[in-house]
């Protein structure tokens, strides 16, 4: 098929092209390239791609087009509630606005990264499935919430939105987040020799290694129809179902000579929230999320020393926030993050 991937130059684009590449299907990209350049390592092969902003994204960009996986996003809870007008602008509006030319295009799949955020506070400590009900607590996990509302409208004989509620990422990526817990606290324990969580430890996370979404995507586009049709699948694994604390604790493991440092100076998270994945292994046969917290932990230690981390790129470039921060006070983008 030929795949549209947006945000191909993203933490999880880069991930996902070359295994949608590997697996045969011709890809093509799409990315304003606010984040090309934070790479760690060789740089990545980038399939051929458009620099295009999301929100100018013209009709041509879906001609020929089989499939859309659509990750690109202003992608994490501090960003959005800095941004949230943004956030709503680019998560919500202009995701609408690609599916519905996707759509009058012929587009057949049109595969939506979301998120397990939309569940926020779930309380209780049942595991929620996708049909709990939907609690966002901050402007990203609402916006995600809108489009799946959106894209449900969408869906017709021709056109099939996937909504992939993934777990918290973690995982080494040619183009590296330091702004996710896992990523985080494993770069913190290498440079400073501390684990520090500032809540009080106890929130429940899933987290899913970035491999094991790209292959969920993989999947879910090249899955029968009525296998995934206008449906969405929480993407992880159960025994990924951590506290923040437990997944402290394994970093202090992978990381000898580290310290744990729990202060809950910032008091109770409200993101708090295990996840039943059977949902998807049902619907995709032979796909499970094989990667585990500990084996993550060892995968970004060794990246992180091998590719020689530094205190100063970890704070700035590989942190959302920070980056776009420098970029505006350099003049590279403007107040609407457009170049």
């Amino acid at each position: 098929m030929r795949i549209l991937l947006t945000g191909h130059q993203g933490y999880l684009g880069s991930v996902l092209a070359p295994v949608l590449s590997s697996a045969g299907h011709e890809v093509i990209g799409l990315d304003s390239g606010l984040f090309a350049d934070c790479v760690l390592g060789p740089p990545p092969h980038d399939p051929p791609g458009t620099p295009v902003d999301l929100r100018d994204v013209s009709a041509e960009t879906l001609a020929g087009v089989d499939a859309v996986a659509h990750l690109a996003a202003l992608s994490n809870d501090p960003l959005g509630s800095l941004e949230p007008e943004l956030t709503y602008a680019i998560n919500h509006h202009a995701s609408v606005r690609l599916a519905r030319l996707a759509r009058d295009a012929g587009v057949r799949r049109f595969v939506y990264a979301s998120t397990c955020s939309v569940y926020g506070a779930s309380g209780g400590d049942d595991l929620v499935n996708e049909d709990a009900v939907l609690r966002p607590v901050t402007p990203y996990a609402e916006s995600k919430v809108r489009v799946e509302d959106d894209l449900l409208e969408l869906a017709d004989d021709d056109f099939s939105p996937v909504f992939m509620r993934n777990a918290t990422a973690f995982g080494f990526s040619p183009r590296l987040r330091a702004d996710i817990v896992l990523n985080n606290l494993v770069g913190h324990a290498l440079l400073t020799g501390v684990v520090k969580v500032l809540s009080d430890g106890t929130p429940w996370r899933p987290l899913v290694h970035a491999l094991d979404i790209a292959e969920a995507f993989l999947r879910a586009i090249e899955a029968p129809r009525e296998a995934v049709h206008a449906r969405a699948f929480n993407i992880g694994t159960e025994a990924n179902n951590v506290t923040v604390a437990e997944i402290a604790k394994e970093v202090v493991a992978a990381v000898p000579g580290a310290t744990l440092m729990i202060t809950g100076e910032a008091g109770s998270d409200p993101r708090s929230y295990r996840v039943d994945f059977s949902r998807v292994r049902a619907a995709l046969p032979g796909y499970d999320a094989n990667w585990t917290v500990k084996a993550g932990a060892e995968e970004l230690v060794a990246a992180y020393r091998d590719y020689g981390l530094t205190s100063q790129a970890f704070e700035r470039r590989f942190t959302r926030l920070a980056r776009l921060a420098d970029r505006r006070a350099a003049g590279t983008i403007d107040a609407e993050l457009r170049p």
